[in-house]
């Protein structure tokens, strides 16, 4: 299902489709993609994992129709799916538990790095769950992730120092894009 579309992008979900799962394992399967990320079990060590990652987000986001998800981001001209966006409620430093506070977040193939996908797909959920009332939006990044963060400030979101308030505890450089009622 589509999700919503950009000047170049179709953000969508994933599917159990052999292409998107095997584009999912070589995105989740890198080294230098997983290291940035606050997921156990990363990186993927075979294929068959795409297929339990594709479960896991799905009963993560059961509940939240297609406000909240964790989809592929699609080029348009190519329809190669170049990685991930998600927006969710974080995890607090109990994990199980989510905060009432808005994660967007992105996830590239390393072939996909440096032609603004990530800044376009998630621009996108960002305006549009700004404009359903929420206050403010939050990106969180492991420390030393220069490249997430260039991504957060082209955005224009603000760096608010480091914060331990999420994921189990971990210090993470955070950002916050305020709503326009915020």
């Amino acid at each position: 299902m589509t999700v919503l579309r950009t000047e170049r992008l179709v953000v969508r979900d994933w599917t159990d489709a052999p292409a998107d799962l095997a584009r999912l394992y070589e995105v989740y399967s890198r080294p230098e993609v997983s290291r940035w990320l606050f997921a156990p079990g990363l990186p993927l060590t075979e294929p068959g994992q795409a297929r339990e990652r594709l479960s896991m987000w799905r009963r993560r986001h059961a509940d939240h129709g297609d406000r909240y998800g964790t989809w592929a981001i699609e080029a348009s001209g190519t329809g190669t799916i170049v990685g991930t966006v998600l927006l969710k409620p974080l995890p607090g430093r109990d994990e199980r538990v989510p905060t009432e506070d808005i994660e967007v977040g992105w996830h590239l193939h390393p072939d996909s790095w440096g032609h603004g996908y990530a800044t376009e797909a998630a621009r996108a959920v960002v305006a549009r769950e700004l404009a359903a009332g929420t206050p403010r939006v939050f990106a969180v990044v492991s420390p030393g992730n220069a490249a997430s963060m260039a991504v957060c400030r082209r955005l224009g979101m603000t760096h608010v120092g480091r914060r331990t308030d999420w994921y189990g505890g971990e210090e993470l450089e955070t950002f916050v894009l305020d709503g326009p009622a915020a």
